[in-house]
């Protein structure tokens, strides 16, 4: 399995704010009042769906590639988990391959084929240290899917990157049929308990970084100090246990 180590750089780092700040101007990271999977109200939303033509691709390629280039982890191919993680992948794959460092790629889709080439996986054959591209991590629950088709395969789950590490308490279902709350993130469980190494571009410090750097916006103060409470309420700890 991959490191355990934590891949995301610290705050205040020149590529996370750019790509906030590109995420910001796309439409994709919006502020405002929005309802989580997990019921709560998040005063942030992040809609990878919204990197909808070919440049913002190109550019979020661009950002993954760095980020992982830079994080040190090793692969020898990139996954790709239906349905946001497919074009996330095969773009992150595409740039990887012009910055020099060409491996095959796959994905999945949800329904087995029967006929053709048949079966649920599409593209080269998963073998070796795999990454996996997604957008964000909530539950971790498409992380877990991956990890078992990865495995059946005969490969190595390997490491995960996605686009925002939202930094927030996940939620387990419980026999009673409620979610409750636990205190790690998603993150943190598929690195520190699946053992995984984890890059993310950018988290949710780094959108309060990047709130707070825009004085001459008041809108943007008045979302900083929403965005800063709910990481209060929500937020877990950053120190391993």
């Amino acid at each position: 399995m991959g490191s355990t180590q934590e891949t995301t750089p610290a705050s205040q780092d020149a590529l996370a704010q750019a790509f906030v700040a590109f995420s910001v101007e796309s439409g994709v990271l919006r502020l405002g009042e929005f309802k989580t999977k997990a019921g709560r109200l998040s005063p942030y939303f992040f809609n990878a769906g919204l990197f909808d033509d070919g440049a913002k691709l190109v550019r979020l390629a661009q950002f993954y590639a760095q980020r992982i280039l830079a994080s040190g982890i090793e692969f020898d191919m990139v996954f790709g988990p239906a349905y946001k993680g497919i074009p996330l992948g095969a773009a992150v794959a595409m740039e990887l391959a012009r910055l020099g460092k060409n491996v095959g790629f796959a994905y999945n889709r949800k329904e087995v084929k029967d006929h053709g080439e048949g079966g649920s996986l599409v593209g080269a054959p998963l073998k070796g240290r795999v990454l996996i591209v997604d957008d964000v991590m909530s539950a971790g629950t498409a992380a877990r899917e991956s990890i078992a088709l990865i495995k059946a395969a005969g490969a190595q789950p390997h490491a995960v990157a996605i686009a925002l590490d939202r930094q927030e308490m996940a939620t387990e279902l419980h026999a009673d049929g409620t979610l409750k709350d636990v205190p790690y993130s998603a993150v943190q469980y598929v690195r520190e308990q699946v053992g995984l190494a984890v890059c993310a571009i950018a988290s949710l410090d780094d959108l309060l970084d990047y709130l707070s750097s825009q004085p001459a916006q008041p809108a943007l103060a008045d979302n900083h100090a929403r965005v800063l409470a709910y990481r209060a309420r929500y937020g877990v700890s950053l120190v391993s246990p």
